[in-house]
């Protein structure tokens, strides 16, 4: 509901509310991915792994972990300021952790592909695979929503335009 039955309050209520089921729903992809970063370094194969390897894994387990940090301080923020008239603050600082923890999330991402590839394919394909997965998220997260939001901006200006 985003008609104008819906008062300011309620509308920064809905969008809060927006706002945290969309981490709730990426939130689930970090950790699957954060647990099954963790159980690499237990295995007998990982002991084999090369040096570049072992810090494609750290760099992935490293943005894993920035990305729940980044993607659960909303509710925290929320959490401790709940009933404080804080919830504009919160949206607009929430929004920006959850688009720094999407960036983290493709970044881990991008480095897991890469690791695979590279136990699988060798040095110059995983780092091919690794740019392409990185663009590809980038493109699908970022660029596109990015350009329908320029250009919504751009026919709203025109409009505007006496």
């Amino acid at each position: 509901m985003s008609g104008s039955s819906e008062d300011p309050r309620q509308r920064l209520a809905r969008n809060l509310s927006d706002l945290l089921q969309e981490l709730r729903v990426a939130l689930a992809g970090v950790q699957i991915l954060f647990g099954f970063l963790l159980s690499i370094v237990f295995t007998v194969p990982y002991q084999h792994a090369t040096t570049l390897q072992r810090g494609a894994h750290l760099i992935a387990v490293l943005f894993a972990v920035i990305s729940v940090a980044l993607m659960t301080a909303p509710a925290a923020w929320h959490r401790l300021l709940f009933r404080q008239g804080q919830r504009p603050e919160i949206l607009r600082v929430s929004n920006t952790f959850a688009i720094g923890g999407l960036v983290c999330l493709a970044l881990a991402m991008s480095s897991t592909v890469f690791l695979l590839a590279d136990v699988v394919l060798g040095n110059w394909p995983a780092t091919v695979a690794c740019v392409l997965t990185a663009a590809w998220f980038g493109m699908l997260w970022f660029a596109l929503p990015l350009r329908q939001r320029l250009a919504v901006v751009a026919r709203n200006s025109i409009r505007s335009v006496p």
